[in-house]
């Protein structure tokens, strides 16, 4: 590899618009297998991010690999707009198999979360009639114009939200502020007074509230919230695009809470790397029009297949088992870093999709500034690991690795992550260095 000219990094920024970037490290790719990453140069880093949960199987696994492969030898079209073809079909068949539902259903295709609940809030808002909509304070759904506008994060402050949204804080056990009573008596409240529960059309839930700094609903939470806009005929939509498909260590997230939704929203690891996205939902809501949400290349015959050997691999290779036992492993190993560490005020998480809150001070839970979480994050990539940062004070590690991350992996995981907080603490990472790694 020659060394001359500039570097990826370099042409990096030159290149790529920074309103389309996150970067968290000087982590430049020019390759991946497995669970590694290849950077520029030739070195190996081990991935606990997963590429934001995207990369479900790794880098280069075999299935997707062959999937892809005959897929494009053979082309069955490049859309599913004007023809259907086998691939999207049958993985559409599939989701419905896998996904509990009641009455007839179907399934929309997009490339990303994003289109897919962007498509989500104008169906539903067409076909219900009743143009309002709940979500959550640290929420995500995604960055088009209808996935933003129902998003409650602070990193999306820069656009307004959807008018007549209603954003609920989201009831977080670690730090208190609303407990899920609370939550659920405000609610009550606006659909007594400002928000009457016959304009609204549907709920936003996110299992687990994933950027929003990976917390979990209190038990009965999210089941009690079914139960209110059941009544109310408030249709519930599952956001299952970065914690669904076996990652929290059942096939998917919602299961955990005992929910019982009216759309499932897919993304990210479905198509295992590969820009991929569905919505599953009632055939009355998703036939509500021709030629409603059309997108020329959603559900080609490439991503399909690829989204078909993601399917299959989780089942033939037990991969929510394995994300349950691996991110058991893990969890504990990250707790054990607890009692050495101060700084350590939480470590939550299910399966693989694990986050560490990082504190001030354990006993009042402040969390730390962006610049000591980036500071992690860039010791932990010096010494062998990609990882990043979540949460609405930029305080929260998040660990997504692939779910074929292996028992060992996750060991050489934990080592780093305690060396590198150990170092930051220590005082070997300057400010200087993470000032262009503060990303959100």
């Amino acid at each position: 590899m020659s060394t001359t000219g500039p570097s990826l990094r370099e042409r990096d920024a030159h290149a790529i618009a920074q309103i389309g970037r996150l970067r968290f490290s000087p982590l430049s790719l020019v390759g991946g297998a497995g669970n590694r990453l290849i950077e520029e140069g030739g070195r190996s880093v081990l991935d606990l991010s997963g590429s934001a949960g995207a990369a479900i199987l790794g880098y280069s696994h075999p299935a997707i690999v062959e999937a892809v492969e005959k897929s494009v030898r053979s082309m069955a079209g490049a859309s599913l707009l004007l023809y259907p073809n086998e691939p999207a079909v049958s993985l559409a068949e599939e989701l419905l198999r896998i996904t509990p539902g009641k009455g007839e259903r179907r399934v929309w295709f997009g490339h990303s979360g994003s289109d897919a609940n962007d498509c989500a809030v104008r169906v539903l808002a067409a076909a219900t009639k009743r143009p309002r909509f709940i979500s959550f304070i640290g929420s995500y759904h995604g960055n088009l114009s209808g996935s933003m506008g129902i998003s409650g994060h602070t990193a999306m402050t820069h656009t307004l939200p959807r008018p007549g949204l209603l954003l609920l804080p989201f009831p977080d056990t670690f730090r208190p502020q609303f407990s899920a009573e609370a939550v659920l008596a405000l609610l009550d409240y606006q659909f007594e007074t400002t928000c009457p529960p016959e304009q609204v059309a549907a709920i936003f839930l996110e299992p687990i509230l994933s950027d929003g700094g990976i917390i979990l609903p209190p038990p009965g939470f999210l089941s009690a919230l079914q139960e209110r806009c059941g009544r109310h005929g408030i249709m519930v939509v599952v956001d299952e695009v970065k914690l669904g498909l076996a990652r929290s260590g059942l096939t998917h997230c919602f299961q955990h809470e005992g929910l019982e939704p009216d759309m499932i929203v897919f993304g990210k690891s479905l198509g295992g790397g590969l820009p991929l996205s569905a919505v599953v939902g009632p055939q009355r809501i998703m036939d509500h029009a021709p030629a409603f949400a059309l997108q020329t290349t959603a559900g080609n015959p490439v991503a399909t297949s690829a989204g078909r050997a993601v399917l299959a691999a989780i089942e033939t290779e037990k991969l929510a088992e394995r994300a349950s036992s691996t991110g058991a492993l893990f969890s504990d190993g990250l707790c054990a870093l607890a009692a050495k560490y101060p700084i350590i005020g939480d470590v939550r998480g299910r399966g693989l999709a694990v986050g560490i809150d990082l504190v001030v001070d354990p006993k009042n839970r402040t969390p730390v500034p962006a610049s000591t979480t980036a500071k992690i994050i860039y010791r932990g990539y010096e010494l062998g690991a990609a990882f990043s940062y979540v949460g609405l004070k930029a305080n929260v590690l998040e660990f997504m690795p692939p779910l074929t991350l292996t028992e060992k992996e996750a060991c050489e995981g934990i080592d780093i992550v305690d060396r590198a907080i150990g170092d930051v603490l220590d005082g070997k990472v300057s400010d200087e260095s993470v000032a262009p790694f503060i990303m959100w």
